[in-house]
């Protein structure tokens, strides 16, 4: 419960030109944040360690180095970045009780978090050309995905990525806030900040319509296509054990689709319509928004993928016996 005075604080940050906000752990459950905290270090670090070790793993294996390794990596370097961006706000309110973040700090915050967001969601699209052209033109795979493509297409994710976030969180600058700031989510969200403006917000919402549009709404398209495609392909296939086969090989892109775009998507319907939902159930989306990603597609990838388990056990047999 906020004491009279910490409303009084946030009043007077909020009508400030540099407003204060309070971030939210788990709603009911703060006096006992400090063990809600254990299995959140559990997940961070089995995030980090995850990701890491299939960053490294594919840049120092000679034999991983194929496009679809390469979108991987991207995949994974996504995945730690929004670990990390959001990690020192979570663990602050659980550790310390350190709720209170500027404007200026959210704002970067957001850049990071949404950033990271836009540009995994571009890679499984990358991902899902990569499965398309290997499955449905096998003999070109290798002239249509060359090293120069791949860096282009990630070029132009980042390019895309970060032309749509900073329009979107300029238009924060310009809002004035004087209403109890506090946020629903152990991090800074731009739906959630925004609704908690006075002023007129149209331009901020559309800019953001426009952004949802432009990544999440053409990239899951784009997959869907894709798989459309690949699903007519394989159906041309006359061997049963061959179809399996074909489409074992999609297995992981599948799973890491849905582990992303199941919980944000949920997360933003969560915002728009449920409001009349506990804050319990808030809090619970966006933590499992965020963490079930980069927590979940190191192991996916991992069990699936022969080459990445054969190259890891070489990495830890070898560390072994130098050791």
């Amino acid at each position: 419960m906020l004491e009279p005075q910490d409303n009084m604080e946030i009043l007077i940050n909020s009508m400030s030109n540099f407003p204060t906000f309070l971030l939210t752990g788990i709603p009911g459950l703060q006096s006992v944040h400090a063990w809600i905290s254990i299995p959140f270090c559990c997940l961070y670090v089995t995030a980090i360690s995850g990701n890491a070790m299939v960053l490294f793993v594919i840049i120092t294996q000679q034999s991983l180095h194929e496009p679809m390794y390469y979108f991987l990596s991207l995949l994974s370097a996504a995945d730690l970045g929004l670990t990390v961006s959001t990690m020192s706000t979570t663990l602050g309110i659980f550790w310390f009780d350190s709720s209170e973040i500027s404007l200026d700090t959210c704002i970067i915050q957001m850049f990071f978090l949404h950033g990271f967001t836009f540009m995994e969601s571009g890679v499984l699209v990358a991902m899902a050309f990569d499965r398309y052209v290997a499955i449905c033109d096998p003999l070109r795979y290798t002239t249509i995905l060359t090293n120069s493509r791949i860096i282009q297409m990630c070029t132009l994710v980042m390019i895309c990525t970060v032309l749509l976030i900073v329009p979107l969180l300029l238009l924060l600058k310009q809002l004035s806030f004087c209403r109890d700031n506090v946020l629903s989510h152990s991090y800074c969200y731009h739906p959630d900040v925004l609704k908690l403006a006075c002023s007129d917000t149209q331009a901020n919402s559309i800019c953001g319509l426009i952004d949802l549009i432009l990544t999440i709404g053409i990239d899951t398209s784009c997959i869907v296509l894709s798989y459309l495609l690949i699903i007519r392909s394989v159906l041309n296939i006359t061997s049963p054990e061959e179809r399996h086969k074909v489409l074992s090989t999609c297995v992981s892109h599948i799973g890491a689709v849905a582990i992303f775009y199941i919980p944000m998507m949920s997360l933003s319907l969560l915002h728009r319509y449920g409001h009349s939902a506990p804050k319990l159930v808030h809090s619970t989306m966006a933590n499992i928004y965020l963490l079930l990603p980069p927590v979940l597609n190191p192991i996916i990838y991992s069990v699936k993928s022969k080459q990445i388990c054969k190259a890891v056990f070489n990495l830890l047999y070898t560390k072994e016996t130098d050791d």
